[in-house]
């Protein structure tokens, strides 16, 4: 809001580069993705899985979000990368992903990537 920009339909910011002071602007469509990678994982509920590990979880990247299922893999630097059954809206860097087994927490970790598993 407030950018001076003018379109057909309403425009989200999609991306932001703080070190060229720029933001990228799409239609809502272009808020959906299937994946992301995480770090700064924690895991309460289970023991930290091998790289290449796969475990089927419930996953959600904001607070108020249904859990949705998704594929976790763990990767060989110890990240992880969530693969949602689903395109999500909004996954975005910088904020909390969390997993869960029925109502146990597995894992909580921070977003570093959107889209790019």
């Amino acid at each position: 809001k407030g950018l001076g920009v003018s379109f057909t339909e309403p425009l989200y910011v999609t991306a932001k580069d703080m070190a060229a002071n720029t933001v990228t602007l799409g239609p809502s469509a272009s808020l959906f993705h299937r994946a992301l990678i995480a770090d700064e994982l924690n895991f309460t509920g289970c023991e930290a899985p091998a790289a290449g590990q796969t475990l089927r979880v419930l996953a959600k990247v904001r607070y108020r979000q249904t859990e949705q299922p998704a594929l976790l893999t763990m990767l060989p630097d110890g990240r992880a990368e969530v693969r949602f059954d689903e395109p999500q809206r909004a996954i975005t860097t910088g904020q909390a992903l969390v997993c869960y087994e029925g109502d146990t927490v597995l894992l909580g970790g921070t977003i570093r990537e959107v889209g790019k598993a």
